[in-house]
């Protein structure tokens, strides 16, 4: 399951109007490196280092098992063709990630799709979750690591990642200017990879942290 990407999109759904909280060009990138990061979390990719031939910090696909997801395995497919720069990937994945990802969520149920009639709006569509629960874990395990500086999980770790990165956490949360100075010195904590340290990690862990330090550039 492409966790990372599925938690960040209804993270941003989860609002009043049922739409993205974060314009276009900058949603598009970050589900693109969200999906390049849940493979990297399932140890199908990392970043190239200098001995294996390949310019290091290209993405590689490896040869590790995985179950076969249809939102993740279209970057997969693109890896195997050839090794990328990460900011090649995040390009050439942000053309399509985004509607894969929305239709794969309305197909198991976890949103639903209205179209609206007034051209006022900036989409033809509102996503209004069929069920608040993922998305509230999701929001309560980022603020738990953001404010009471609970170990993130891995997938939490990841999204505050590609949002610090961004400059997109605006998008889910409000606060003053003490708040603020608060949350981007724990999310560039977070960011710097540092998250790993705080509780026993694996070698899923490392690749992600790794993988996000990589990716993490091409979106600022």
């Amino acid at each position: 399951m492409a966790q990372i990407a599925e938690d960040l999109l209804l993270l941003l759904l989860d609002n009043a109007s049922a739409q993205p909280a974060l314009e276009r060009q900058r949603r598009e990138r970050v589900l693109a490196a969200a999906v390049l990061l849940d493979l990297a979390y399932a140890c199908r990719i990392r970043p190239a280092v200098a001995e294996e031939g390949v310019e290091p910090g290209r993405l590689i696909a490896l040869s590790a098992p995985g179950v076969p997801d249809r939102v993740v395995e279209p970057a997969f497919r693109l890896l195997q063709r050839r090794p990328l720069r990460p900011v090649t990937a995040v390009k050439k994945l942000s053309k399509s990630t985004e509607d894969v990802l929305t239709l794969h969520l309305e197909q198991t149920g976890q949103i639903r799709r209205i179209r609206l009639q007034a051209n006022r709006f900036t989409h033809p569509y509102a996503w209004p979750l069929t069920n608040r629960e993922r998305a509230g874990q999701a929001r309560s395990a980022l603020l738990a690591a953001l404010f009471d500086r609970r170990p993130p999980t891995p997938s939490t770790a990841a999204i505050v990642t590609l949002l610090h990165a961004a400059d997109g956490l605006g998008a889910l949360l409000s606060l003053n200017d003490r708040g603020w100075r608060w949350v981007h010195a724990r999310a560039g904590e977070i960011a710097s990879g540092s998250w790993v340290d705080e509780y026993p990690t694996g070698l899923s862990e490392v690749n992600l942290a790794v993988t996000a330090s990589a990716i993490r550039t091409t979106l600022t």
